[in-house]
């Protein structure tokens, strides 16, 4: 039996981003699988032969090579697993992450992934993570020692949070409920419709966020990116977390569906569309979270690694008639919703311990300390 909250191979292979994890660890792992994961994948993609063409390398020409979702399950049936080394599993976490599109349909490894058999196929795998010792802290709440801020380098220099507040996220609630009648009065609710617009259901951009850190390879917040622009530099900044601060744990669909039920915001004409492309949920009532008036009665929310890979990207139930999706939110990550009375330094310039700069290495695939 596994407590609430961590992370089995059942529970990893209920959710996209898990199915996901663990197909990517698989092809890592195993040269047969990856092989027929990559044929059976182009077939399966909803892009095939528009967005994603495949070319032959064959002498002559000819058409490339095919493979089922069968092929795939029998491969998996059939490999070997080594000892999983955590490079492995963080790179896979990346391609797994790098995947995600909450604005249209899975790709060819996503639906690949949920075909039944070939996600019955991946219990061995989604085991070998379960019982990882690299996966210790996945299931572990916010870590109150350790948090760190990220601020990202790009052409214009650094891009920094907010302070942010009540008061902001009031102003954000108003734009939601804005936006959401505009759509309404505006949007066809043929849910089938080509149309996009916002999919995200974080709290606002510019909210304080911060991530554990992992010693020598730096801070979570550097390493698992949802929708990453390729970022290669980085200042880290530790962040003094108020000992009284209220932190929410989302560990899963449960505590996701609760926060919605608790404070539901309605945002079914905003997000529709991209919501029934990313899950197939194509009648009924959309909501998310109102983090304006759950900043009333939190500092903060920390969404952990299992809740992610659990709850991201699904259509989680939180009513008759009614669903979420957790959308855009990355792994480990804790929104300060009340800005720095939550967590003193989560923004550049406020306060914390200086900051220190990171770069990646290309050479290495691995974030470092200049």
């Amino acid at each position: 039996m596994t407590a609430a909250g961590a992370l089995g191979a059942t529970s990893l292979l209920a959710g996209p981003r898990g199915r996901r994890l663990c197909l990517e660890v698989a092809t890592a792992l195993n040269p047969d699988v990856r092989a027929a994961a990559f044929y059976a994948s182009y077939a399966l993609d909803p892009g095939a032969g528009a967005s994603r063409v495949m070319f032959s390398l064959a002498p002559g020409g000819g058409d490339p090579p095919t493979a089922s979702a069968d092929d795939v399950a029998t491969a998996l049936a059939t490999a070997r697993w080594p000892a999983l080394r955590e490079p492995d599993l963080m790179g896979a976490f990346d391609h797994a992450m790098a995947s995600a599109r909450y604005w249209q349909e899975p790709d060819g490894e996503d639906v690949l992934a949920a075909t039944p058999r070939v996600r019955d196929a991946l219990t061995p795998v989604a085991e070998l993570i379960a019982t990882s010792p690299h996966i210790a802290w996945w299931s572990e709440p916010v870590d109150r020692s350790t948090q760190r801020s990220v601020v990202w380098h790009d052409a214009d220099g650094p891009r920094s949070a907010r302070d942010g507040g009540v008061a902001e996220l009031d102003a954000w609630r108003a734009d939601v409920v804005a936006g959401e009648a505009a759509a309404r009065r505006d949007r066809p609710t043929d849910p089938t419709a080509n149309l996009s617009g916002a999919w995200w259901s974080t709290p606002p951009w510019l909210t304080p966020r911060t991530t554990r850190d992992l010693g020598a390879r730096g801070p979570v917040g550097l390493w698992l990116v949802e929708d990453s622009a390729g970022w290669r530099r980085a200042e880290v900044r530790a962040v003094a977390v108020d000992p009284g601060a209220r932190v929410l744990e989302v560990d899963g669909p449960a505590a996701w569906a609760d926060l919605c039920r608790r404070h539901p915001l309605e945002v079914t004409a905003s997000r529709r569309h991209d919501w029934y492309r990313t899950t197939g949920r194509g009648q009924g009532e959309w909501v998310q979270p109102d983090w304006a008036a759950l900043a009333r009665e939190c500092d903060g929310v920390h969404l952990s690694v299992a809740g992610y890979l659990t709850t991201a990207g699904r259509a989680v139930p939180v009513a008759d008639g009614v669903a979420s999706v957790l959308a855009g939110w990355d792994p480990d990550a804790t929104f300060w919703l009340t800005g720095a009375s939550g967590a003193s330094g989560a923004s550049a310039g406020a306060g914390g311990d200086r900051a220190h700069v990171w770069e990646y290495d290309e050479d290495s695939e691995a974030w470092r300390r200049p």
